[in-house]
């Protein structure tokens, strides 16, 4: 039996598409409706056809909806919800796809007062954003990690994994603080550091930015395409877990130091030492399928 019959999706770029396209592929008799707040997205999502029907306003969206999923910037989240809460049906399940959970967790509350939440973070994507972007295999072998919020129903938290896993996701069921800790380190503090690099490399006045671009190494290469990713999206994720991002890049500066410490000093056994563990962990997630172990990443060098 499907966990759901109608699913809406409030945003249609490249989470809320892939959502979409993926449903109509894996669970073909689910009705998908959409909607986004800018018209020409919706028109976009309407001439690709992923969803049943895109409505011109939230509201209608949910009327009949038995689960509601916003995909939308986690800085949003609160006022998506707010847009929906007087045609969301008491009996639906509302759920999200944010990178950050507790804080995401309190908005959809303080919208929504008594209606059933139960947040979610597909651990999937790609640099590229907007409807065209989806597609229906983003979700095979990922992660999604759900984060009951306390005092919901359990069969809605076991639902929605479930809903997942039709997707092709592997689910995992998290606390919404305990989540953020861990995307802290896994997610958000890699794209700083992305940022970072980038920027300092485009800032540096004896580099020219054509001597950056045509001298690329793969590691910048690889910075560049997280650098790559949604400006506005990024800005509310490190606003939204700012205690857990700021936690472990307080951790990563004192790693820094210690590494800065050992160059200054020649030590190559403890550089040697980390370079190595660092490796192991790359093996590992080759060998969970979360990665290509093709050389290059794949890229194609013809």
């Amino acid at each position: 039996m499907l966990p759901f019959a109608r699913v809406t999706i409030i945003g249609l770029g490249l989470i809320g598409g892939s959502i979409a396209r993926a449903v109509k592929a894996k669970m073909p008799t689910v009705r998908v409706t959409g909607h986004d707040a800018d018209p020409d997205v919706r028109e976009t999502a309407r001439a690709i056809g992923f969803c049943d029907d895109v409505t011109d306003t939230p509201g209608a969206a949910v009327i009949d909806a038995d689960l509601v999923i916003l995909c939308v910037h986690v800085g949003a989240i609160g006022a998506a919800a707010a847009a929906i809460a007087e045609d969301l049906p008491a009996e639906a399940i509302v759920s999200d796809v944010g990178s950050c959970k507790a804080e995401v967790a309190r908005a959809m509350a303080d919208a929504l007062p008594g209606h059933i939440i139960v947040p979610a973070h597909p651990v999937a994507g790609t640099e590229r954003s907007g409807p065209e972007a989806g597609f229906a295999s983003l979700f095979d072998n990922r992660w999604c990690i759900v984060t009951p919020v306390e005092g919901m129903p359990e069969d809605a938290a076991t639902r929605v994994a479930e809903f997942w896993r039709r997707l092709g996701a592997n689910v995992e069921m998290m606390a919404p603080d305990h989540h953020d800790r861990v995307l802290a380190v896994t997610s958000h503090l890699p794209h700083l550091i992305a940022y970072t690099i980038v920027g300092t490399a485009s800032d540096l006045e004896e580099v020219t930015q054509s001597e950056v671009i045509k001298y690329s190494a793969g590691g910048f290469r690889d910075f560049t395409r997280i650098a790559a990713s949604d400006p506005t999206m990024w800005r509310d994720v490190f606003l939204s877990n700012r205690e857990a991002v700021l936690e472990m890049l307080q951790r990563f500066s004192e790693d820094l130091t210690a590494l800065q410490r050992a160059i200054r000093w020649g030590k190559g056994d403890e550089l040697f030492d980390l370079f190595s563990r660092t490796r192991d962990i790359r093996r590992g997630i080759i060998e969970q399928g979360q990665d290509d172990p093709a050389p290059d990443f794949g890229r194609s060098h013809n």
